[in-house]
């Protein structure tokens, strides 16, 4: 087999040395899927080791780690990180402990906030004007997003236009994206067949190389140039400056499982199979629910005791009766 020869395909740890110290850096992921598990652990590993790199800025949009020791969690100690501005800080409770003590700068706000605020940082605005927040934590008026004491600055400012109330969160520079697809070839386009979705990581690209940075990409195979489906390419070469193959460990689809068929669209489990909710007060309070949903709805799902609302509606046979977003 020839070698596979390329400048963008380097190890995790070479990867890791291109992460400067005080960058500010963006990292993909929801929950336990499209985090990049192999680059986050090398970068634990280095400051552990040689203490580099270290007084970082971490962004990330959704919740990214298993509860434990995974995801996010990798990177929470007092000197390698600076500050975290994250949407959601449940699932890394190492570094919400790192906040807690008024051990790092931190920030929560709304996911879909930073997600799009990914975007407005790659088309150079100056930052995001949205309603959402208004009158809750994330208003500057009450704490402005901000977690303990040691968190001064302020990211978000009340504005106002035509006589309308808004948040004005401010963009700013990001100096390494780390994203994470299924399939690169060596000039670093990237797949994301495998993926439980594509999830922000072109606009989190998009943003570093408009902020003049660099994107890391982690994936799980290598193929050939010119092998690629062109319409399976989610974040293309030009965007992409280097690639690190993953030991299969660290490439798992979900925190949960290796690879399920069915969560990346490959294929879909038979409706009589799927495991069904114990009658329990969970299950009363979703069939509750259930009533106030009639067919052809439009349905936001949330996280936790709304998912047994989707089990109930397919239990009761009416899933393909309304939308789900």
């Amino acid at each position: 087999m020839n070698k596979i020869i390329s400048s963008k395909i380097i190890s995790s740890r070479e990867a890791v040395k291109k992460i400067k110290n005080g960058a500010t850096v963006a990292i993909g992921g929801f929950v336990g899927s499209g985090h990049p598990e192999e680059i986050t652990s090398a970068i634990e590993e280095s400051f552990l080791k040689d203490g580099v790199p270290n007084n970082l800025t971490i962004v990330y949009a959704a919740g990214q780690g298993d509860g434990k020791n995974r995801g996010i969690n990798h990177l929470a100690y007092k000197g390698l990180v600076k500050r975290v501005i994250g949407g959601h800080w449940g699932l890394a409770p190492k570094m919400a402990a790192l906040a807690i003590n008024n051990e790092i700068e931190a920030y929560n706000f709304p996911q879909g906030v930073i997600s799009n605020l990914f975007r407005d940082i790659a088309a150079g605005r100056p930052g995001h004007i949205t309603h959402i927040g208004l009158n809750t934590f994330v208003d500057p008026r009450l704490e402005g997003g901000k977690i303990n004491k040691i968190t001064n600055e302020d990211l978000v400012c009340l504005i106002e236009i035509n006589g309308s109330e808004w948040l004005y969160y401010k963009a700013f520079n990001i100096d390494v994206s780390i994203i994470r697809g299924t399939t690169s070839d060596l000039e670093g386009n990237i797949t994301m067949e495998r993926e439980v979705g594509s999830l922000e990581m072109l606009e989190m690209a998009q943003a570093a190389k408009n902020s003049n940075g660099i994107v890391i990409a982690q994936v799980q195979r290598i193929a050939q140039n010119d092998t690629l489906n062109p319409w399976f390419v989610k974040v293309p070469g030009i965007l992409v400056d280097f690639v690190v193959l993953a030991e299969p460990k660290n490439h798992w689809q979900t925190f949960a499982e290796i690879y399920n068929p069915s969560l990346s669209g490959e294929i879909r489990i038979p409706d009589t199979i799927l495991p069904q909710l114990e009658l329990n007060e969970r299950k009363i309070i979703a069939l509750r629910a259930l009533k106030e949903i009639k067919d052809g709805d439009i349905v936001n799902l949330g996280i936790g005791m709304p998912e047994g609302v989707s089990i109930v509606a397919q239990e009761k046979g009416i899933l393909n009766k309304i939308k789900l977003t």
